[in-house]
């Protein structure tokens, strides 16, 4: 049976777009898919259908998800065959480091009806500017919200020490059994802040890892003591799979250990696990805040400016679609789905010469 995870590769936060793209394909690929063309071209359309065949086939397959429209692919990793695509174009840019031997691009904008376009181009470069504003703003919404976060964070003391031995305890009973993988980390958001708020996917945690440990964090003290549990089990030559915190890239908000079947989920106003938990560790019973009104203040503050940023957001939605309602009657879609068909095949091709190798 198919098993369908969803994830996504870029995030909104307080410093912009957060991109993990460049992170989606390494020198063991067998093949990676860059597409190239501009909206309305057919990106999504082409995805969904190679994640439709291979779901299909039974093969194994990851979904990307926009982080501006939660509704639309930005990509579809095969990871049983070393494959995947995604769309390379701004803000997430792609370009092949080995061509054609791994990876490759797929020009889609050679299905428009190049004279129409240029026909509407008044058009088109009001719609594209409007969309890019509504970015703007939104990004000036989130930055001021994280700066508000930030200090308030700052105010409040935590006992790193007894979280420590707690976090000790659980690598000593979860990560005793030494694994047969590569230790490797593989890094993806969960969830971002969306024009339909935040979204966050918990149903892949819940698809990957049956138990689940979910940390009551309202401060962001976990990202160290994840990154102990990432580092242990990576030493025990178990594969995991890092959620980054979209306003931190740099910081493990969720950790998944799908060799063991084992969780580590951070939960936080605005992002409730809400699942059935194994075990639930307090972080933020640890916390101690001096001045519990102005943090309530501050946090009634950051809601406020990350609604904004959400309005921003589905502005900016709006404004694209509109864009894309210019492009969709001069696409030639049947075309578009010829071309998935046509590397469909491909990795089908694959997958048969994969399942037939000797083990």
């Amino acid at each position: 049976m198919a098993l369908a995870t969803h994830f996504f590769a870029g995030a909104n936060g307080g410093a912009g777009f957060q991109n993990l793209f460049g992170e989606l394909f390494d020198d063991g690929a067998l093949d990676f898919i860059i597409l190239k063309g501009g909206p309305g071209v057919g990106k999504n359309t082409f995805l969904r259908e190679l994640g439709k065949v291979m779901e299909g086939a039974g093969a194994e397959v990851e979904y990307l998800h926009c982080s501006g429209d939660p509704d639309s692919l930005d990509g579809v990793m095969f990871p049983e065959i070393r494959c995947g695509a995604a769309d390379g174009t701004s803000p997430h840019v792609l370009e092949p480091r080995h061509p054609a031997a791994v990876e490759r691009y797929l020009d889609l904008g050679r299905f428009y009806d190049l004279y129409a376009a240029k026909a509407c181009a008044a058009e088109v470069k009001a719609r594209t500017a409007a969309y890019k504003a509504a970015y703007a703003r939104a990004y000036r919404a989130l930055h001021a919200a994280r700066v508000l976060e930030l200090q308030a964070a700052s105010r409040a003391t935590f006992d790193r020490e007894r979280a420590e031995r707690r976090f000790k305890g659980i690598a000593f009973r979860e990560l005793r059994r030494a694994g047969a993988q590569s230790g490797k980390t593989t890094r993806r958001f969960l969830g971002s802040l969306t024009c339909k708020g935040y979204v966050w996917r918990f149903d892949s945690v819940s698809a990957l890892c049956p138990r689940v440990y979910e940390i009551r964090d309202a401060y962001g003290f976990a990202a160290p003591l994840l990154e102990g549990l990432r580092r242990g089990a990576a030493a025990r030559r178990w594969d995991t799979l890092c959620c980054m915190n979209p306003e931190s890239p740099e910081e493990i908000e969720h950790l998944l250990i799908p060799g063991l079947g084992l969780g580590f989920v951070t939960s936080r106003p605005g992002m409730e696990y809400g699942g059935a938990a194994f075990r639930r560790v307090r972080l933020d019973a640890l916390a101690t805040v001096a001045d519990k009104g102005a943090a309530r203040l501050e946090g009634r503050m950051v809601a406020a400016l990350r609604a904004e940023g959400a309005a921003a957001l589905r502005d900016a939605k709006a404004a694209h679609d509109r864009l894309e309602a210019v492009y969709n009657p001069y696409v030639d879609f049947d075309g578009v789905r010829s071309a998935a068909v046509l590397e469909s095949g491909r990795l089908l091709d694959w997958l048969k010469q994969k399942r037939r190798a000797p083990r």
